[in-house]
């Protein structure tokens, strides 16, 4: 699938109308989803056939996305009820209902058991309200060691010594504009945008 028309796809799905500042929640949109998951299957990283994680899947649409360029399943996990059921709404409206695994989770906890990932994905907290809250989502990936891919502030220092120090391959690929909505009310303006890293991840 072309990538104009994966955005456009991913562009139409249903998105979280309320956000919670304790979770940092921020809506990955079409476009830049839609040029991620490009980026990553030009890597050689989401192929045919393949079983993707999404760390912190909000809506869906990293995972569904992932489905919709030929992986075979997604595991969605995310902490947040009402956007599980957003997720869930989603899948079905694109018809991949049955090639997710939807798991409400804490990713904080402890995971539950997903089996084999041939992929993870995850655009988690930044730690701008609450530090070290990427924490989790980084020793998940370390717990699941599969070939990953983090989308993150590209203010960050911290991402690069602390998979090294794992002993894990990391790349900084590109950077983008990741747009902000007034969802909390510190925001004072309609909508703001803020710069993001893509950042490769492959296990020892």
């Amino acid at each position: 699938m072309r990538t104009r028309k994966l955005a456009i796809l991913l562009s139409k799905l249903e998105k979280q109308n309320e956000f919670s500042l304790e979770l940092e929640q921020y809506a990955t949109d079409g476009d830049l989803a839609a040029r991620w998951l490009a980026d990553i299957a030009s890597f050689g990283d989401l192929n045919q056939g393949c079983i993707v994680t999404d760390l912190g899947a909000g809506n869906g649409i990293l995972g569904l996305g992932a489905i919709a360029l030929g992986a075979a399943k997604a595991n969605l996990v995310e902490i947040d009820g009402k956007a599980c059921q957003i997720a869930k709404l989603n899948a079905k409206s694109m018809g991949l209902l049955e090639s997710i695994e939807l798991i409400q989770a804490n990713i904080g906890a402890e995971l539950p058991e997903m089996g084999h990932t041939d992929l993870v994905i995850s655009n988690p907290p930044w730690g701008r309200q609450s530090p070290k809250a990427d924490r989790p989502f980084f020793e998940a990936i370390l717990n699941l060691e599969s070939p990953s891919h983090l989308l993150h502030s590209a203010e960050a220092t911290h991402i690069q010594p602390f998979f090294e120090e794992a002993g894990w391959g990391v790349e900084k690929y590109g950077e983008a504009d990741f747009a902000l909505p007034a969802a909390y009310g510190h925001h004072s303006r309609v909508r703001g945008k803020t710069r993001a890293s893509f950042w490769r991840l492959i296990p020892a």
